[in-house]
């Protein structure tokens, strides 16, 4: 990394306004300490890495060149954001990210007035920063809207769509494309910067316009010649043809770690007052850290680290991950059956089908940011008799609805979702929960729904969906570490609809749906000291759910509690309708309850803590069957509901 003088700046500065008070001469210093501090900071919390060192000239040289927060600037995902926290006020804080309490991992508008818009699903940048130039113009303000997209993010249709809609409202919008791939662009150098600045100048617009407004005068097939050769000459020299073509004005490429390149460029555009501009910067992923750039994600995502070696803290594992279960146990059934293939929306890694593709990479899929086309892709495939899994987060699927509706259920394709990341998942928070699946899959014709208890229910629901073809299926886990079950070798095909009771009681039954299933049975051997003996079941499906199961555990027990980790109008509500078809409730000498997630976005922790705030944790399914018998003052102080 590049060596810094003795004299912090970074101790000097801690909001925009006081950068902008040093010598241009001065930001690569400070460029080269927010690196640093990030590293460090990074090092500590564990978090998003190789993003945020990418971009930290890009942040020093837009808080420099733009009046933040009366600029509005707008970071896609927010995976890159945290030099830009430590420029705008959170540094003293920056160790706490993604901890109980602490700064988010992502942009969050209630976190700071530098964060005009929250983030961490992708693509949505230009849309947001659209709407804010929009509004601007509507106010009769003059202010600059900025809106930073990756290069991945700009995979997403939603970012196509709000650029088509830029270029045609002809708003004052500067979007910057921060390309970290090399996927769009050649390497840049010293004439990419002069192009780049030459362009972005006012003598070259105004040049430009004159001459479209003299060009304009000849003969419409001269005319549309000269457009054409002027708009391919400048698009030979520079590239962003397509950009152009949705109404943008393309500067660039240059190079985002080139403090004397950004400048200039991002004054030109600051300073003109024409329509939707994009500026295309190139940048490295990991740049300034050894180790980042060496890494093949570029230290995408990291848990803490040793700063000077780059090693990452190994969590303790006492048993496989649900996602490589889920991975390991799609490879053996693809094994068998030619006809599965699976489908990733630029998550291989995520979501474990990395391990997929490298046994079968010919029928692997990763569509790129692209959820929506990911189902309806998988739809086509299954409707040509392939059996496709769609791989996808549980809080990414809800950007592909309307496809599940419309493509998957209404023709009863046999897509099988794959649904990652069910229930709560601790540090990236209320963003990437996947708290509403049961609810806004559980309302829909024709779909089945499978919930593992375990790592080795979820082998048995890989077979499972693996084998069911009689129309859409989804099978959901959550993130981390499985309980340490013993393995089958290979799954099972289960039952459709069928539950399964795993201890006997006589007063209380306790219906579980998911990961849950442990909190229960250790609440059952808490009640049992209450003298309340417990049923212990585990549902397995959310839909069709067992009824037969349903009715026995209402016939026979006082008290029917459901548990599972998702939102209201999921499970428990399922089985609520059940209980009011078959008049059990009519009566009342049977007590229903059901716990859910709480009707709020929870603020990031660790999963367990979540859950234990949630109530859904042992003590909380106790002091929630003890309350539901007016027992409750019988329970210590700090488990009473």
């Amino acid at each position: 990394m590049t060596q810094i003088s003795k004299t912090p700046l970074l101790d000097r500065i801690s909001t925009p306004p006081e950068l902008r008070t040093l010598a241009e001469s001065d930001l690569r210093q400070l460029a080269d300490e927010l690196r640093e501090e990030t590293i460090d900071a990074v090092s500590v919390t564990g978090g998003h890495l190789g993003a945020g060192l990418g971009v930290v000239e890009l942040t020093v040289a837009l808080h420099y060149v733009f009046d933040t927060p009366r600029d509005r600037l707008i970071w896609d995902v927010g995976h890159q954001a945290y030099p830009h926290k430590i420029l705008t006020g959170r540094r003293d804080r920056i160790r706490t990210l993604r901890m109980a309490g602490g700064l988010s991992g992502f942009t969050r508008r209630s976190e700071s007035e530098y964060d005009p818009f929250g983030a961490a699903h992708s693509s949505t940048s230009i849309s947001a920063g659209l709407g804010m130039a929009v509004a601007r113009d509507l106010s009769g303000g003059d202010n600059c809207v900025i809106a930073v997209i990756g290069d991945g993010a700009m995979s997403a249709g939603m970012a196509y769509e709000a650029m088509n809609n830029a270029g045609h409202l002809n708003s004052r919008l500067i979007v910057i494309l921060n390309d970290n791939d090399m996927s769009i662009a050649p390497p840049t150098g010293a004439m990419s910067a002069y192009l780049a600045r030459l362009v972005s100048g006012g003598t070259y617009r105004t040049i430009r316009e004159a001459a479209k407004q003299l060009a304009a005068l000849l003969p419409k097939f001269l005319y549309e010649k000269a457009r054409r050769t002027e708009e391919f000459a400048r698009g030979f020299l520079t590239g962003g043809t397509l950009f152009e073509e949705l109404g943008f004005y393309y500067v660039g490429p240059i190079d985002g770690h080139n403090l004397d390149h950004l400048l200039p460029v991002l004054k030109n555009v600051r300073d003109q007052q024409a329509g939707p501009v994009l500026i295309h910067v190139v940048t490295k992923k990991g740049k300034g850290y050894p180790p980042a750039e060496a890494s093949a994600d570029k230290y995408h995502g990291v848990n803490m680290f040793d700063v000077v070696t780059g090693a990452q803290a190994k969590p303790k594992a006492n048993a496989p991950a649900y996602t490589r279960v889920f991975a390991e146990s799609l490879v053996k059934e693809a094994a068998h059956d030619d006809r599965i293939v699976a489908v990733t929306a630029a998550m291989p890694t995520g979501t474990g089908l990395d391990l997929f593709g490298q046994t079968y990479p010919a029928r692997t899929f990763d569509v790129g940011i692209a959820e929506q086309h990911a189902v309806t892709f998988a739809a086509g495939l299954a409707s040509e008799g392939y059996r496709p899994f769609c791989a996808i987060y549980s809080t990414f699927l809800q950007r592909g609805y309307d496809q599940v509706v419309h493509d998957v259920c209404i023709q009863n394709l046999p897509v099988r979702f794959a649904l990652d990341r069910a229930g709560l998942v601790g540090a990236d928070g209320a963003t990437h929960a996947g708290s509403f699946d049961l609810a806004y899959l559980g309302c829909l014709p024709n779909m089945t729904i499978m919930a593992a208890a375990d790592e080795a229910e979820l082998v048995h629901m890989v077979a499972t969906a693996a084998a069911y073809d009689s129309g859409p299926i989804a099978l959901r886990y959550p993130r981390g570490e499985g309980v340490g079950v013993e393995m089958p070798e290979r799954g099972e095909i289960l039952e459709i609809g069928r539950g399964r009771i795993v201890r006997e009681g006589s007063r209380v039954a306790i219906l579980s749906l998911g990961t849950r299933l442990a909190e229960a049975l250790k609440a059952a051997d808490d009640l049992a000291a209450f003298g309340l003996p417990a049923t212990v079941a585990d549902a397995r499906f959310a839909k069709p759910i067992d009824r037969a199961l349903v009715q026995k555990l209402a016939a026979e027990h006082d008290v029917l509690i459901t548990v599972e980790e998702g939102s209201i109008g999921g499970f428990g509500s399922q089985v609520m309708q059940i209980l009011s078809d078959e008049g059990l409730l009519d009566s009342g000498a049977l007590k229903f309850r059901a716990m859910i997630l709480p009707d709020e976005y929870m603020e990031h922790d660790k999963p367990e803590r979540m859950y234990a705030k949630a109530g859904l944790d042992a003590k909380g399914i106790v002091a929630r069957v003890m309350e539901t018998l007016g027992r409750q003052d019988e329970l210590p102080k700090p488990m009473r509901a």
